[in-house]
């Protein structure tokens, strides 16, 4: 893969312009760039090098080897599906990929049951087949899926030029003064807390909207459109002004880390995709309606009882693993 630093690009790590430039995580990146794949004039450069304008860059990215992630039959609800894309509607506590503690168990398990990983594409690495994105293991919703390398490149392109709209529902703590915010900070790794991010003047720009949409004095549900991705995004931007979001045993306390009555996870839904389909300029638009334990959550807030049943049979099919 050619890759030609573009002019205002002056003296960034090797490492994170080639994560930006293809979408890749970083850390994927930094190995293959030990693996001496990363080269500049026909030499190998490390991760920390600068880059320059008019640099030309070549990434040599591996062919995809046997998986050592074994396919487990995870039922899995699909809500959209063609020859480039899966959009699936994942539950919360299923974590997106295998990492350090989560070998097993998580979306790419349940993926691998549809199919090889030549299923789906591979230049995210052998770990994360298909993957574009992540949601964290307690969010439930959409997720996008890339069944061919092609795909995987248009989709990441579209995420790293913010062509996606992904849209939140999710419950806070308190009543937002204005029905209709943008919050614009920048997010980093919290230097208190290692494992956590934060609000930090040396973070990377992230910008957050949201609108009202339903009111209950103490509590609010609010659409969350997610302009820029970074690692808990709408948890960090919407507790820093005061709201975070309901059950939120990282970022909130007291009475909004507990959240209402009957809640029991995080209350956060990836409800809406909006983008491109990777092989012509139509639109693909996926919606996901909340989990019946969310709803009940809301029923109970507006004082009546839980309705279960309907709404759900629309949001796909589910498909049993292999």
């Amino acid at each position: 893969m050619s890759l030609a630093v573009p002019v205002g690009v002056d003296g960034v790590r090797a490492d994170r312009f080639v994560a930006d430039a293809t979408g890749m995580s970083r850390a994927h990146v930094q190995r293959l760039i030990r693996e001496g794949r990363l080269t500049r004039g026909a030499h190998a450069i490390r991760a920390n090098v600068p880059v320059f304008a008019g640099d030309a860059l070549e990434l040599d990215i591996p062919d995809v080897r046997p998986l050592e992630v074994e396919a487990e039959s995870i039922p899995l609800v699909v809500v959209y599906q063609d020859d480039d894309v899966m959009i699936v509607d994942k539950p919360a506590g299923l974590v997106t990929h295998p990492a350090p503690g989560h070998a097993a168990g998580t979306l790419v398990n349940a993926l691998l049951a549809l199919g090889g990983p030549e299923t789906f594409g591979g230049i995210a690495g052998i770990a994360r087949p298909g993957i574009v994105h992540r949601l964290d293991r307690d969010t439930s919703g959409l997720l996008m899926v890339a069944r061919n390398d092609r795909a995987q490149a248009s989709l990441m392109a579209q995420l790293k030029a913010r062509r996606v709209k992904k849209t939140y529902l999710a419950l806070v703590a308190g009543e937002p003064p204005a029905t209709v915010g943008r919050i614009e900070a920048p997010i980093g790794r919290d230097p208190r807390h290692r494992t956590r991010m934060a609000v930090v003047p040396d973070g990377r720009p992230a910008v957050t909207a949201y609108r009202v949409r339903e009111r209950f004095g103490t509590w609010t549900l609010l659409e969350v459109d997610l302009i820029t991705g970074r690692t808990h995004q709408v948890r960090v931007h919407l507790a820093s002004i005061g709201h975070p979001v309901a059950g939120d045993v990282v970022y909130a306390t007291g009475a909004a880390r507990r959240g209402p009555d009957g809640l029991a996870r995080l209350f956060l839904h990836a409800w809406r995709l909006e983008l491109e389909a990777p092989s012509g300029g139509r639109m693909i638009h996926a919606t996901a309606p909340l989990p019946l334990d969310l709803e009940d959550v809301l029923d109970r807030l507006r004082g009546g009882s839980p309705e279960r049943g309907g709404a759900r049979g629309a949001a796909g099919r589910t498909v049993p693993g292999a």
